[in-house]
């Protein structure tokens, strides 16, 4: 509706609490109404707004560079995607490498604590070839057939950590005694684990090698591995010492060793012997 202001008049009153009021007359067309507009010098500020509400969480996080989403459902085919971005079956010869990588990995976070347990001094060693192994697990999951140089050169795997590994296989080495026999895995819970991951160690070498030879990889990862288990054998023998545990020597077994069993039955099932009357018994 269209106002049709006739008169403003405007009057100032003075009151008994120091307040200045300013009225404004207005009348419209259909009839008139008064606003009152009070001001004064004195009076308290206005309250703050309201606080805004606080909203409502979101179902799913939204991901960033630094966030990354536990599942992302992409692999549920059997396929997944190299750094490259080329994606192939999880049973291909490279998924096979980087699955014992990590595998081999999970062993020397376990050695790293029984390790750190018990006091020896290259437990924050072992936390290293963790990391460094996540550079040759890098280095796996670039293959050269799908790489641009702008992913060899972030994957490149440095040959100074292979060095790094001889060093302190030769420092390690001057605090055993000669190695003069082969060495059955043992010789305490630390010594034992460390072999363990010496044994997977190995299996990682062995699949990258096919990986080497078809020239999808470099040869640095494998030095690294081939060295890494060198390392894991030297540190195992140097655990048990440092525990006070003799290292089991290899002998060949000599005769057949008596024993209160045999295998019988279609299914090899190992059953006591009947004692026979000119046999002596067995111990108990």
């Amino acid at each position: 509706m269209w106002l049709l202001i006739n008169a403003i008049k405007a009057t100032m009153l003075h009151t008994t609490r120091g307040l200045h009021t300013a009225t404004i007359l207005a009348r419209n067309s259909t009839g008139s109404s008064l606003v009152s507009l009070r001001f004064s010098s004195d009076a308290s500020p206005p309250p703050p707004p309201p606080a805004p509400t606080e909203p409502k969480l979101r179902k799913f996080k939204k991901t960033s560079a630094r966030s990354f989403r536990i599942y992302t459902r992409t692999g549920d085919s059997g396929n997944t995607s190299l750094f490259t971005g080329e994606r192939r079956l999880k049973s291909d010869a490279v998924f096979e490498a980087l699955g014992t990588t990590d595998e081999l990995s999970s062993h020397l976070g376990l050695c790293k604590e029984l390790a750190s347990d018990a006091g020896h001094p290259y437990a924050d060693l072992l936390q290293r070839v963790q990391c460094l192994l996540q550079d040759v697990s890098s280095a796996i999951a670039t293959p050269n057939s799908s790489a641009r140089q702008s992913h060899k050169t972030r994957t490149e795997f440095n040959n100074e950590h292979t060095q790094e590994l001889e060093e302190c296989i030769d420092a390690y080495s001057t605090r055993l005694p000669p190695l003069e026999n082969f060495i059955l895995p043992g010789g305490g819970k630390v010594s034992s684990s460390l072999h363990i991951a010496r044994a997977v160690c190995r299996r990682a070498e062995r699949q990258v090698t096919p990986l080497v030879q078809s020239g999808e990889m470099d040869t640095e990862p494998l030095k690294y591995l081939n060295r890494l288990s060198d390392f894991l054998f030297t540190v195992a023998r140097y655990a048990a010492q440092l525990d006070g545990k003799e290292e089991t020597i290899y002998r060949r077994p000599s005769g057949a060793i008596s024993t209160p069993f045999e295998i019988t039955g279609p299914e090899g099932a190992w059953k006591r012997k009947k004692k026979e009357k000119s046999e002596s018994s067995y111990d108990e």
